[in-house]
Order: structure tokens, then C-alpha cells, then sequence
């Protein structure tokens, strides 16, 4: 066990430089990874947050919702900085219809639970996180048309039922599980707990690989503009989230988790809706898949800065 442990304190110590080897690795050289199916990535966030779940008791979520101002104004957050952010970089670098159409609804599109994950491991206000995710994924049916609609002048049919499906699923139902078996077994999840680290870097990484892989041709026949764009979107979405909790006071936990949230897009889903919303504009799908690849290298790189805080 004690070996256990050193190896999971290495992979949490080494995390940014070990996911970006490994998303290197995918993007130029594919056929290493392209064993590892894109539908694994659900199955392994579910590892993840029935791991976030063990380490969780009832205070956390008291304090939660004891505190409902935080979630409402990351939620609030959420839906005004990233959308105006993808609109002003669209219009900055002249990015033609079908790639504004696709950053503009990866801006509009709630956080994504990798957010809980990269907090998790950034030693992050986790319920909080969570709290947010549930929330910005419950209002995005009728705020990412909504917003889709204001900056770009067409509206975007969302799927409500699979949304909501997707955040039980993925999100409530691991985390469930492992809070109650924290709750009833904590004197064994206790152990557990020190290896936790080395499950999620594997899982990350291996979300990593099923990405970039199965999408490399598309990143790398995609011009430099589109890529400039995605990252300072992300990298401005991180600073604008730890901006406002400094500014609102939060402590060090909470602010990581408002940083995590905001940076972080549910680009999944921004990449299935443009499919289906833009049929005639077939770059649309590509801000989303860049995004994919992106957020989770930057934010396990994020993710090593914050837990040395």
C-alpha cells in the first residue's frame, strides 16, 4: 500500500507534464492511442466522481446550500463572461461564420463536469463545483438558445431530457455512491483516499488520449486562428473566474472552484448541438473539439498550480 501511495503522490505531483506527453503523443502520433474509445470518456469521469464522492461528508454540501449566493452568481458568471468572451475574440480575429457560430456555443454551453473533476484535483471546493454544474446544466435549455440566439440572430434546439439524463449519470449518481459509502465506511475509504490521485491522472490521461486521437487530423488541419481563439477563450475564462472570487472575497477553495467552472465548457455538447444546429456550416463542430482536447490539458496543468496554493 505504502508503494501505492508514492506512485499516486508522483502522479499528482507530475500531472500537467505526464497529460501533456500523453496529448502529444495522440495528436502526432494517433495510432498509439486510438485504442482508447472516445466512449470510454463517461465510464472513466464516473470513476473519477464516485473517487470526489469518497472524499466528501455532509458539511461540505451544508455549507453549500447554507451559502446559495456562490452558486447563483457562478452561474450567473457562467453565462454572461464566456459567451460575451467567445462573441469579442470571434469578432476580434475575424473568424468566419461556421467558427463563430462554434466558439460562440461552446461560450453558451454550461460548465462541463470535467470542471469537477480538474477542482477535485486542485483541491477545490468540490461541492460547490458540483453545486454550480447542476445548476448552469439545468438552466443551459433555455439559456444556450436563448444567448445562441441573441449574439448570433438563429436559435439552437436543445435536447432537455439528455442534458439532465447526462448530468444524473455522469455527475449525481457517482458522487452519491461514494459520499455514501464514505458516510457509512469512512474508516476504509480513508485508506482509499491516498490512492485516489493516481486513479484520476490515469483517467484524465486516458480521457486525453481518446480526444486527441480520434480527432487529430481535424486539430491539425485546423488553422492557427481557431486555436488561438479556443485557448485564450479558456485561459480567459480561468482568470476572469479567479478574478471575481478574489473580488467577492471567497476563500482559496471556493475560488478555485469558480475558476475551474467558468474556464471549463461543457464542449461536448457545444460540438453534438452545432452538428445538429448548423448543418450548413461544417467548421461549427471544430471550436468544440479543439476545446475538448484543450480544457483538459490546461486544466490539469491549473489543476497542479492550485493544489500547490
Amino acid at each position: 500500500m505504502r508503494i501505492l501511495e508514492k506512485i499516486s503522490s508522483f502522479f499528482g505531483r507530475f500531472m500537467a507534464i505526464i497529460v501533456l506527453a500523453v496529448a502529444a503523443l495522440s495528436l502526432f502520433w494517433p495510432q498509439t492511442t486510438l485504442w482508447v474509445q472516445t466512449s470510454w470518456v463517461n465510464p472513466l469521469l464516473m470513476v473519477v466522481m464516485f473517487g470526489m464522492g469518497l472524499t466528501l461528508s455532509i458539511e461540505d454540501f451544508k455549507l453549500v446550500f447554507t451559502r446559495p449566493r456562490d452558486i447563483l452568481l457562478g452561474c450567473l458568471a457562467q453565462f454572461t463572461i464566456m459567451p460575451l468572451l467567445a462573441f469579442a475574440l470571434g469578432k476580434l480575429f475575424g473568424l468566419e461564420a461556421g467558427l463563430l457560430a462554434g466558439v460562440i456555443l461552446v461560450g453558451t454551453c454550461p460548465g462541463g463536469t470535467s470542471s469537477n473533476v480538474m477542482t477535485y484535483l486542485a483541491k477545490g471546493d468540490v461541492a460547490l463545483s458540483v453545486g454550480m454544474t447542476s445548476v448552469n446544466t439545468l438552466l443551459a435549455p433555455i439559456l444556450t438558445p436563448a444567448i445562441t440566439y441573441l449574439l448570433l440572430r438563429t436559435t439552437v434546439s436543445v435536447d432537455v431530457f439528455s442534458m439532465f439524463l447526462s448530468i444524473v449519470q455522469v455527475v449525481i449518481i457517482p458522487i452519491a455512491l461514494g459520499f455514501l459509502i464514505n458516510r457509512f465506511f469512512g474508516k476504509y475509504t480513508k485508506a482509499a483516499g491516498k490512492v485516489l490521485p493516481l486513479v484520476s491522472v490515469i483517467a484524465i490521461c486516458l480521457i486525453v488520449a481518446a480526444v486527441v486521437s480520434h480527432n487529430a487530423e481535424k486539430i491539425l488541419s485546423t488553422g492557427f486562428v481557431v486555436f488561438a481563439v479556443v485557448i485564450l477563450h479558456n485561459l480567459l475564462g480561468y482568470a476572469a473566474g479567479f478574478g471575481l472570487g478574489k473580488c467577492l472575497r471567497l476563500d482559496n477553495a471556493r475560488t478555485k472552484a469558480l475558476s475551474m467552472e467558468i474556464g471549463m465548457q461543457n464542449s461536448g455538447l457545444a460540438t453534438s448541438l452545432a452538428a445538429t444546429a448548423f448543418p450548413n456550416l461544417a467548421l461549427a463542430t471544430v471550436p468544440g473539439a479543439i476545446f475538448s482536447v484543450w480544457h483538459n490539458i490546461s486544466g490539469a496543468i491549473l489543476a497542479n498550480v492550485y493544489r500547490r496554493m
